[in-house]
């Protein structure tokens, strides 16, 4: 390990200290991140002398803005193994934070999206400070919100996962623990002083809960909540054509939630409400197995290269989506992304493969 590795891991007092380390980039998640957390976190797991795992960044803007999807754009990428490799192990890690043996803590400042959300989100404690800014946007990109996205979304109360999931709404502190996509509220000054605290005092799961709640404060109000209502009634329409319908029909900031949803790709936003109801019901393997395919589809289709063009790459913010509109994509084409991966290709877990 080196301080110019991507991620520094290393075991601090009885903290096993996984720190983001691509500032520049805002720490987006790479194949190379995704190997060295996941052999930390199984080295960690077995391990007595580790009691839990911390999970940081090394400053900037973000705690991690996502996965690099532009390396998964490239050409060389898309006909290659790459994608397959990058998601296969990118859910494995999800799926190895959410089942963890022992607690794992994230400790967010900063934006935390997509790819970011699903190194954080299924941990035991998900601590954010005053600058923690969350979403999950990536219809805007012509993808959908993997990660367990399935999973945890469709869970939030009142519609809230299905408005987050289609709209790439971003959340502060005060609603990421409303909604319990956070768990503790520990204001950025106290950040250092914490950690320090925990791999120097902390000897026990129990310690280090100890610890959090010693230093966790009130973010203050939410600022959803007086848009609650008309989240849960637009946003519980069967169909994205209804959903916009609704939202055009109610107060201006339904108006402005409509107009946003028109730009963006039709495809996604079929694809996700599709997988938000069907998410609700399914198992957390059973989510990271069905969005194993659905993003082999999506970087194999139009939309999602063309979005990371249009918004990371050129920047014109001028994507030309196919199909263009909602009427255009059938029901038939959003059951095509559903559809299972064969036998042989499905994803499989660490411990199905050891």
């Amino acid at each position: 390990m080196t301080e110019t590795a991507p991620v520094l891991a290393r075991v601090e007092g009885r903290i096993g200290h996984i720190t983001l380390n691509r500032p520049k980039a805002m720490h987006a998640l790479d194949l190379d991140m995704i190997r060295i957390m996941t052999r930390a976190l199984l080295d960690w797991r077995e391990d007595p002398d580790v009691v839990a795992v911390l999970v940081d960044s090394a400053g900037g803007k973000a705690f991690c803005a996502g996965g690099d999807v532009r390396a998964l754009v490239e050409p060389e990428n898309r006909t290659g193994d790459y994608a397959r490799n990058f998601y296969e192990e990118e859910y494995r890690l999800n799926t190895l934070i959410k089942e963890y043996p022992k607690p794992y803590i994230a400790l967010i400042d900063g934006i935390v999206m997509g790819g970011g959300v699903g190194i954080s989100v299924h941990g035991t404690r998900r601590i954010c400070g005053g600058r923690a800014l969350f979403a999950m946007p990536e219809t805007g990109i012509g993808f959908y919100p993997d990660v367990g996205g399935s999973y945890f979304l469709p869970r939030l109360e009142g519609e809230m996962g299905t408005w987050l999931a289609l709209t790439g709404a971003r959340l502060k502190v005060a609603d990421m623990m409303a909604l319990g996509l956070a768990t503790d509220y520990l204001p950025s000054d106290t950040h250092a002083k914490f950690v320090l605290e925990l791999v120097t005092v902390a000897r026990s799961a129990e310690d280090v809960a100890q610890i959090i709640d010693d230093y966790a404060d009130d973010p203050g109000p939410r600022a959803t909540g007086v848009h609650a209502e008309l989240i849960r009634k637009c946003f519980s329409a069967d169909t994205v054509e209804d959903i916009i319908e609704r939202l055009e029909d109610s107060e201006d900031w339904a108006k402005d939630q409509a107009a946003i949803l028109l730009r963006k790709s039709p495809t996604s936003l079929k694809v996700t409400l599709r997988q938000m109801r069907l998410g609700q019901d399914m198992a957390f393997r059973d989510c990271m197995r069905m969005e194993l395919g659905l993003s082999l589809k999506f970087v194999a289709g139009h939309d999602f290269p063309e979005g990371v063009r249009a918004l990371l790459i050129e920047r014109d913010n001028d994507p030309h989506w196919w199909p263009n509109s909602l009427f255009a994509v059938t029901e038939e084409m959003v059951e095509g992304y559903f559809a299972p991966l064969p036998e042989s290709e499905a994803l499989t877990f660490i411990d199905e493969a050891c």
